[in-house]
């Protein structure tokens, strides 16, 4: 094809993707396959790879994220983000109706409270070309690149608008916080408490690949500008934004009197518990633009809506038992057992108790009658013990002293309500545990993702992470989307890794506290892991890098007969445990503080950092004067200024590779 074909090509499967995006996510009623979707949008990246003249930040193919920001411009409101005003009885609604009809009569609108992120979406000629968040109300920050990522954001519209700015809640739906969390926990890294957490950290993501991952969705609710359109009421707008592309909730009904608005916000209640994404409450609105004009708003709120928020539904019920779950992470957490009872939605049988402290706190025992309320209208908790109904039958829970999983020692962690499991063998902590051992800062052993582990695990092929090294070649080939080709790449990379240096081991054993730069210090202070396992607390805590935290956690993880176990079967598949190459005991960098920004062509951040550290040297996110270089790549951007301002001496990659040689 010539250019001018490949540019039609281009501009054919960008529409293309955009109206069978549009079908799928919005209309929810899609015309193609998954595949044959899929198959356009990588022929679109070809395309686009290969002739960046024809690049455009609007193609769909900006939706799986772009290059990370280093941080977020604030953005300037013309028209205000006001909240709402909150009502909780239906009382409060009927003084606000009070209210707005002493300046006129009009109808209501209702809609449901999404409880996410407020967003402010703005197109010019009908093109998308800022999002911002809520802010103040006054000034946001410019998020665009994350709210492109949100498959449900129209990056054109259907009509090419003058101008138009809409207002927009930004959520994740439960089935993705689920989906989410259970990531976070193989993991290790802590928790989202709730989907609207969840959205809001991930909105504010500098790497808007990561946004992307988040399955972020969309609800837009309100024009506030519009510029070569007119419309005259509420409905009429929700209408327009829908035939422009954008996915709204359009309830076409409008209600004469506050009595049938309170009515819809009764059934939106009873039937919150079956919606696929969280709410917190039903708006009531005046439908009328003009009468919105006229009644106008205070120092805080709009005059013509008002937010009616939920009670959290509450239910009592009985414990029936309490026993202790091992998480991914080690982390044991009671949960109780509960006569059945249904409750905003769903029929509830246990509830979590969270830690110890809480069972303590509220003087939960077993058999005792409490209520229990769906917080977030997600996860059961039990709030209150009913002291009233105890008939001395009661039992006191205690936490146990050995894991149930895998009989090793449970210790409650320093400054934690939190109870851990120690065997780095514990069947519940084994996927998560085999997944850090293998990652790219511990053990960095290609071909063994997540899905290949799960395979070995539930073909009982491995038990630990020390059992990869004995894996035979014809059973690795058997398993699913593998044959010879991988299981010989697979072997390869398990060989080559078993001359990795003694820092990486030891990160790899997952020792709490201990992470990479830590492991470093250690592998160069003992030389072994023979000399580190016999360590004394009190010896480590003379290290200047490690605390009496981590100390502690090292200790503790070597008096552990199934940690020892772990690296005595190490040793007998031939991983080295003393290497410690010459290199790394270069101290050139002592003392001094690299920055890194913009992007750089001859290194990953990652390995940069890692050559940096290598060296005894450290990395900081932020330029300041205690910085002794800036190394700036491609595209540098605050930082560059910022340590140009400063003095602060800059350097190219081809002048830090002539420093590291």
């Amino acid at each position: 094809m010539n250019k001018n074909e490949i540019k039609a090509r281009i501009e054919f499967l960008r529409n293309e993707l955009e109206y069978h995006s549009r079908k799928y996510y919005v209309e929810d009623a899609p015309e193609i396959s998954d595949f044959e979707y899929d198959k356009m949008l990588r022929e679109l990246e070809i395309l686009e790879a290969e002739n960046p003249e024809f690049y455009s930040p609007l193609s769909p193919t900006a939706r799986v994220g772009g290059a990370a920001i280093e941080g977020f411009s604030e953005v300037y409101h013309s028209v205000k983000m006001e909240s709402l005003q909150d009502a909780f009885s239906f009382d409060e609604l009927r003084d606000f109706d009070k209210r707005v009809k002493a300046v006129g009569e009009c109808t209501y609108v209702t809609e449901h409270k999404i409880d996410g992120l407020s967003v402010s979406l703005e197109y010019r000629n009908g093109e998308f070309v800022r999002g911002s968040t809520r802010g103040d109300g006054v000034v946001g920050e410019d998020v665009s690149e994350n709210i492109k990522t949100i498959a449900t954001v129209p990056l054109r519209l259907t009509e090419p608008i003058d101008f138009l700015e809409v207002r927009g809640e930004v959520y994740m739906p439960r089935a993705s916080f689920i989906t989410l969390n259970e990531q976070r926990e193989e993991a290790g890294e802590p928790l989202f408490a709730n989907p609207r957490n969840a959205a809001a950290g991930s909105l504010r993501q500098l790497d808007p690949k990561i946004a992307a991952e988040r399955k972020l969705d969309i609800f837009v609710f309100n024009i506030q500008q519009l510029e070569g359109a007119k419309v005259k009421t509420h409905i009429e707008g929700l209408k327009l934004l829908k035939r422009l592309g954008f996915k709204t909730i359009l309830n076409e009904k409008s209600f004469n009197s506050i009595d049938e608005a309170i009515s819809e916000i009764e059934s939106i209640g009873e039937n919150r518990g079956e919606l696929p994404f969280d709410i917190d409450g039903s708006v009531i609105k005046v439908n009328e633009l003009s009468m919105r004009e006229l009644l106008g708003s205070t120092s805080k709120y709009p005059k013509w809506a008002i937010a009616y928020k939920f009670p959290a539904e509450r239910k009592e019920t009985k414990i029936e038992k309490i026993a202790v779950q091992v998480g991914r992470t080690g982390v044991i957490t009671p949960l109780a057992y509960l006569e059945p009872v249904r409750i905003a939605g769903s029929t509830v049988s246990r509830a979590t108790l969270h830690n110890y402290d809480y069972i303590v706190e509220k003087d939960i025992k077993i058999g005792d009658t409490v209520i229990i309320e769906k917080a977030g209208d997600i996860i059961p908790a039990v709030v209150e013990v009913v002291k009233d109904k105890r008939d001395g039958s009661e039992i006191s829970f205690q936490m146990p002293e050995a894991c149930p999983e895998c009989g090793a020692e449970v210790v409650r962690l320093d400054g934690e309500a939190a109870y851990k499991c120690t065997g780095i063998s514990c069947p519940a902590q084994r996927k998560r545990n085999i997944i850090h051992f293998v990652s790219k800062g511990a053990m960095d052993i290609d071909g063994l993702g997540p899905a290949v582990i799960e395979q070995l695990l539930e073909n009982k092929l491995i038990e630990s992470a020390a059992d990869l090294y004995f894996l035979e070649k014809d059973k690795i080939a058997a398993l699913e989307k593998m044959g010879e080709k991988s299981a010989e790449n697979l072997l390869n990379a398990l060989e080559k890794s078993k001359q990795n240096e003694l820092s990486r081991v030891i990160t790899a054993l997952g020792i709490r506290h201990i992470g990479e730069k830590a492991a470093k210090v250690l592998a160069e202070r003992y030389k072994s892991m023979d000399a580190l396992i016999t360590a004394e607390e009190s010896e480590l805590t003379q290290i200047d890098e490690i605390g009496p935290i981590m100390a502690k956690s090292i200790t503790e993880f070597f008096s552990s007969e199934q940690n020892l176990s772990f690296i005595e079967r190490l040793k007998l598949a031939g991983v080295s445990m003393d290497n410690v190459p010459e290199s790394s005991l270069d101290k050139r960098f002592e003392g001094t503080t690299f920055v890194l920004t913009g992007t750089l062509e001859r290194y990953t951040r990652s390995e940069a950092s890692a050559i940096i550290e290598q060296f005894g040297g450290k990395t900081s996110s932020s330029v300041s004067k205690k910085t002794s270089y800036v190394l700036a790549g491609k595209e540098a951007g605050s930082k560059l200024d910022k340590a140009n301002s400063l003095g602060v001496t800059v350097i190219s990659e081809a002048e830090f590779e002539e420093m590291t040689k």
